[in-house]
């Protein structure tokens, strides 16, 4: 259990106004949403309100707790959390519709003199918070079925035939992306790799008074807390959560391809042991953290952002440090 510092209104920090909307991102399993709540309390304790804005896309659907890491009433601690549990697990959810919620809900804690503080689990929001979106041709549902009525091995194939930067990119297991891609590429006859790298050299709006906070972690110590995070989740009830939303009908195509809930539908379905489900659960987790390192060396190039080593290290110490760097 972290015990947090006693502190009175009058700290020698002297907080002045914060930049208006801190955004932390890091690896799965890196703490930033422990990170987030504590650099809330601290900016309570000082006078300066500040709630929590997840940008995530799986903890948006009810009822996917366990497997998604959705903070508890109890890891909250008291802090208001928004844009969790908002959409139906049968219910499909789009980055465009993060994104239209998360610029309402942050002009509205703004007028009201709440500090928002954007909590990464997504990489893909947060680049849309900060940049805006990558405009890419609207779905097209019949070149959809078309291509998913080829199956994942053939998608597969022409995505490294027409696109190998995507395909680099887009784990080979992920249908979602993968369609995506393809569709994009049919409708434009330009890989979704160019289209996106023209967003990130620089066609993106930028957000004003954004202060990047990233936690960063070697990879052998990121790795065993992953490990310690699915033995955890199991421990907690995650198969049973995974069967009771399974059985009833409740994930849909989009929330059954969340880590940890597609290796269980695997095993329910016959097509994979739970022990196989598990370890790949653990597998393919370590395979997203290394594509999130991607993502946060992007990040980090950011002009103003600020970087700590979460190795070894609370975070109360973070919180205090990132008072220090950023708000006073």
């Amino acid at each position: 259990m972290v015990v947090r510092p006693v502190m009175s209104p009058d700290v020698s920090l002297g907080l002045t106004v914060p930049p208006s909307i801190p955004v932390i991102v890091g690896p799965t399993a890196g703490g930033k949403t422990a990170l987030a709540v504590e650099l809330a309390l601290t900016l309570r304790e000082r006078g300066t309100p500040a709630e929590v804005v997840t940008a995530d896309a799986f903890q948006v659907y009810r009822r996917l707790d366990i497997g998604t890491a959705k903070p508890t009433t109890e890891e909250q601690r008291g802090v208001p959390h928004h844009l969790l549990d908002i959409v139906d697990p049968t219910d499909a959810f789009t980055v465009h519709d993060w994104l239209k919620r998360a610029d309402t809900l942050v002009a509205d804690l703004q007028s009201r003199g709440v500090v928002p503080i954007v909590v990464g689990g997504t990489n893909l929001y947060v680049r849309a918070f900060l940049d805006g979106l990558f405009e890419g041709p609207e779905p097209d549902e019949a070149i959809r079925d078309e291509i998913r009525a080829i199956g994942l091995p053939a998608m597969r194939a022409e995505l490294e035939r027409v696109d190998p930067a995507a395909a680099a990119r887009i784990d080979p297991a992920d249908e979602r992306r993968t369609v995506r891609a393809l569709e994009v590429h049919r409708q434009t006859g330009t890989p979704i790799s160019d289209l996106q790298q023209q967003w990130e050299d620089g066609k993106g709006s930028g957000r004003p008074g954004v202060a990047l906070v990233g936690l960063v972690w070697p990879i052998d110590a990121i790795n065993a807390r992953i490990n310690a995070r699915v033995k955890g989740m199991v421990e907690r009830g995650l198969v049973e959560e995974v069967r009771g939303l399974w059985k009833a009908g409740r994930l849909g195509p989009q929330a059954g391809q969340a880590l940890g809930y597609k290796q269980l539908i695997e095993h329910f379905e016959g097509r994979a042991s739970l022990d196989d489900a598990l370890e790949r659960i653990k597998i393919e987790t370590r395979r997203f953290a290394k594509n999130q390192r991607t993502w946060l060396k992007r990040f980090r190039a950011r002009a103003g952002s600020v970087w700590f080593d979460a190795s070894g290290r609370d975070s109360v110490e973070i919180a205090q440090e990132t008072i220090q760097k950023l708000f006073t």
